[in-house]
């Protein structure tokens, strides 16, 4: 295990993260303020810690994170793919766990386009026949 600053790159959605891990006490700072802070909900604060707690880590690593873009949700999923890879540069053997888990794919849905003549991506005005 290196002393180095490991960085990665999680999207979901609009959202985009960018992870810092380096060794420390298991602090988790978002945009400069604590995850308490950032994230108010307990489930997403959960999700955030996902790939810490599938390897029992949580005390291992501080972890910064800058988080831009898309709403809390997608956001917190973000920072889960950020740091699930993060993970993996610092040791491949966590790899297989974190991608039985699920958390080492990207999730490839995103919001669909609004056409035009019609109110959303897929509906459509009222039609009237008179």
């Amino acid at each position: 295990m290196s002393t180095e600053v490991v960085n990665t790159v999680g999207r979901r959605k609009a959202a985009v993260a960018r992870v810092y891990v380096k060794p420390g006490k298991g602090v988790i700072t978002i945009n400069k303020r604590p995850l308490e802070n950032y994230f108010p909900l307990e489930i997403l604060r959960y999700v955030v810690k996902q790939p810490l707690l599938a390897l029992g880590k949580t005390e291992e690593f501080d972890i910064n994170i800058n988080l831009d873009g898309g709403g809390v949700k997608g956001q917190a999923e973000a920072a889960r793919l950020g740091i699930a890879r993060a993970l993996c540069e610092i040791d491949a053997e966590y790899r297989s766990t974190l991608k039985k888990n699920g958390f080492m794919t990207r999730d490839p849905r995103e919001v669909e386009r609004k056409k035009p003549g019609q109110p959303g991506a897929r509906a459509k005005f009222q039609f009237s026949k008179r």
